[in-house]
């Protein structure tokens, strides 16, 4: 029997939050580039989240932060601590980590765009303003795609990058 087959996986697409308090359930997310994962844990009730957030803010395009707020940084942030909260997690417990935020193309500089960084800035900035501490990432470089999980179980996460796993 693999490692993989003894879990039920819920995967978390582009733009998309999923939240758990099932033990035995796994969260994932595949294939980050520039969007980040964000993983969140409270040991104490076992409620995991991940949201997969492509952008650093709504304000790009309002309407569509209204119907798909996870695609930001500034509305889908607060929605995953809000949907664990529902769940029974505490601020004050969580454990989060984050990956993602590569840039396009060789180097940074020939990244035109550079989401990646924006992202990364955005939710830097949101967590400062708001009192949370990274626990743990797993943020550029280039060209990467990282897939990313949590074991709602027992909170441990994941990255893999070119088929090498790691512990964060």
């Amino acid at each position: 029997m693999s490692a993989l087959a003894r879990y039920v996986e819920r995967v978390v697409g582009i733009a998309d939050c999923k939240v758990s308090a099932t033990a035995g359930e796994r969260l994932i997310t595949y294939a980050l580039g520039s969007c980040l994962g964000v993983v969140v844990y409270d040991p104490i009730v076992q409620v995991a989240g991940l949201l997969h957030v492509m952008l650093p803010t709504g304000s790009i395009d309002k309407p569509q932060q209204r119907v798909r707020p996870a695609m930001f940084v500034d509305s889908g942030v607060p929605m995953l601590f809000k949907a664990c909260y529902a769940l029974g997690a505490q601020k004050s417990r969580m454990r989060l980590v984050v990956a993602g935020g590569a840039h396009a193309g060789v180097s940074m500089h020939a990244d035109r765009f550079k989401i990646g960084l924006h992202n990364a800035r955005a939710f830097a900035s949101l967590l400062l303003r708001n009192g949370v501490e990274v626990h743990a990432s797993d943020l550029g470089g280039s060209q990467i795609a990282r897939n990313v999980w949590i074991d709602v179980t027992n909170g441990d996460v994941t990255v893999c990058v070119n088929g090498v796993e790691r512990r964060l």
